[in-house]
């Protein structure tokens, strides 16, 4: 990754592209430039980083407004309340800007009649010097990579500057990178961008285009197809009891790799053969995810679009990159959206089947927006319990939008936890397997605690303790357990025999009953004899050496 400075010293982060160009860099904020380079240091590589200082935003929105130079009369784009606006910025922000780029001779400052104002304001204009500036900036910024979501769904990386035109959008260079920098991923025919433009040489046959296409984008409208499922009978019918009982939701969440979602796809589609209508919203989840993109997706699930929005709900959205959704009126006023029959009635009156009885939106891997999207997730809970709306969440861990002893008690959500394959299931699924007579289902079991992801990968390669499972224990569970349950189970692991809990307990320093997450995912397992855990994850804590494990083998007493 390279890092390079903007005005003011603020970071522009890009993976794989080197920057040659010298960057315009105030000398009052050049000490801060070794500080920044230290912070980028830590930034995930995952997916492009933006970010746009603000002497850089307010260089680019002058630009943009350059024909309004030197008029008597202007458009509030050139008042400090104007630039803020636009350049996502506290509006004491913009009067600091001002005073740099005044002394550094990029601006020039005038008192001119506001277009629609009663009294003169204060307005700024590019001067010569600044123009080349902005200039210089606009060809190095454009070079920045942004991830967009094409029209046919795909997630694409491309340069800022490319935006636009991938977009089918007049949306400026700056609207561009304020938007990656805030939301991390633009979507193709997102409502804020305005109208599709399309060139004339490149229409489509007539109908084709609806607005907030792109939305479709972000999600299905039916379960993603999976391999073969193995047991889990049990699982499926309390699924089906769950959607049987209609309560408003259900957390099916366990490990990674475990299966929740390969379950619940595969759940949904025995139940979309039973309901062919049934409407519903698979939305997976991803790091970069905001709550913006989600109510954004959800509202166009609903039908909603600038044809019809009769409760004025694509207003709850920001218009402005860098703004925040109004969680309280989006929730009021699709509350009263999804309650009015007659509305929903007219709006899916051609759709086959005609208005949807209720929606079942699924989200896959909430917890990666769980933070960013708490207050939205709340909201959708609130609106599930009086509207014909389901919720199905699928996560690593259980959630902290809800209290949950309130929810249980009303019986709100109810939580599904998915361990291992039972020994019985393990043992169903290697009789189906061809060439594994040598193999016990016992120590098969036992060394992979009947997770999917091990069984599927010694369907593949014949080894039940395959190199790509263990390097999965180490990057997808172990590293991501509290360091004080990591410890629990590197201590248990030196054990030769199972541990009664309170002997465990006292080793490790322990308060309370075992960790109830260890023993709901399976890597805690009790047994008559006591506590242990499955023979993978044994191997792989054993790895360890040096003074940790030589503690820890102390405190068992060995």
């Amino acid at each position: 990754m390279s890092v390079r400075f903007g005005i003011k010293g603020v970071m522009v982060k890009m993976c794989n592209q080197k920057i040659t160009s010298e960057q315009y860099i105030p000398p009052a904020f050049k000490g801060s430039v070794e500080k920044q380079a230290k912070t980028a240091r830590g930034v995930s590589e995952g997916f492009p980083k933006v970010s746009v200082a603000v002497l850089d935003r307010v260089l680019l929105h002058l630009k943009d407004h350059e024909g309004q130079a030197d008029r008597y009369v202007v458009g509030p784009e050139l008042t400090r309340p104007g630039i803020a606006e636009a350049c996502a910025q506290h509006p004491p922000n913009v009067s600091r800007a001002m005073r740099t780029l005044l002394k550094d001779e990029m601006v020039e400052e005038h008192t001119r009649t506001i277009r629609g104002e009663e009294r003169r304001q204060k307005t700024w204009q590019l001067s010569e010097q600044g123009r080349e500036k902005a200039d210089e900036r606009t060809e190095e910024l454009g070079l920045i990579k942004i991830l967009l979501r094409s029209s046919e769904g795909e997630l694409l990386e491309v340069k800022a500057k490319e935006a636009a035109g991938r977009l089918e959008a007049e949306i400026s260079l700056l609207q561009v990178l304020l938007h990656a920098q805030h939301e991390g991923v633009l979507t193709y025919g997102d409502i804020r961008f305005g109208r599709i433009q399309k060139s004339d040489e490149d229409l489509p046959a007539p109908g084709r285009l609806t607005p907030m296409t792109g939305a479709h984008a972000t999600y299905n409208n039916h379960p993603p197809e999976t391999r073969p499922v193995h047991g889990r009978e049990a699982e499926i019918e309390e699924l089906q009891t769950w959607f049987e009982q209609r309560k408003p939701c259900a957390v099916v969440h366990g490990i990674a790799g475990i299966g929740k979602s390969t379950l619940v796809a595969h759940w949904l589609h025995q139940l979309i053969e039973q309901e062919p209508h049934l409407s519903v919203c698979w939305y997976p989840c991803q790091p970069w995810d905001r709550s913006l993109g989600l109510a954004t997706s959800l509202l166009h699930r609903f039908g909603i679009d600038e044809s019809h929005d009769p409760y004025n709900l694509i207003e709850t959205l920001p218009l402005s990159p860098g703004g925040k959704i109004d969680v309280d009126a989006w929730r009021r006023r699709l509350l009263t959206y999804l309650t009015d029959a007659r509305t929903i009635r007219e709006r899916f009156k051609n759709e086959a089947g005609g208005p949807p009885p209720y929606w079942l939106i699924v989200l896959d891997d909430v917890h990666h927006m769980e933070d960013q999207a708490k207050d939205l997730l709340g909201a959708l809970l609130q609106i599930a319990t009086k509207a014909p709306l389901r919720l199905l969440f699928i996560s690593r861990t259980t959630l902290k939008v809800y209290d949950r002893r309130d929810v249980h008690t009303r019986e709100v959500v109810r939580e599904f936890p998915i361990a291992g394959l039972s020994l019985e299931e393990t043992t169903a699924w290697l009789k189906d397997l061809n060439n594994t007579s040598d193999l016990k289902a016992g120590e098969v079991h036992a060394a992979t605690g009947g997770h999917p992801l091990a069984l599927e990968l010694l369907e593949l390669y014949g080894q039940p303790t395959h190199g790509d499972w263990l390097r999965f224990l180490d990057e997808e569970i172990l590293t991501s357990l509290p360091s004080e349950e990591q410890d629990l189970l590197a201590t248990l692991a030196l054990a030769e025999k199972p541990m009664p809990w309170k002997t465990l307990a006292k080793a490790v320093g322990w308060q309370g009953n075992p960790p109830e997450n260890l023993v709901k995912h399976g890597l805690l397992i009790e047994l008559d004899e006591g506590m242990w855990l499955h023979e993978a994850l044994k191997e792989r804590l054993l790895r360890e050496v040096g003074a940790k494990q030589d503690k820890r083998k102390a405190s068992l007493g060995n």
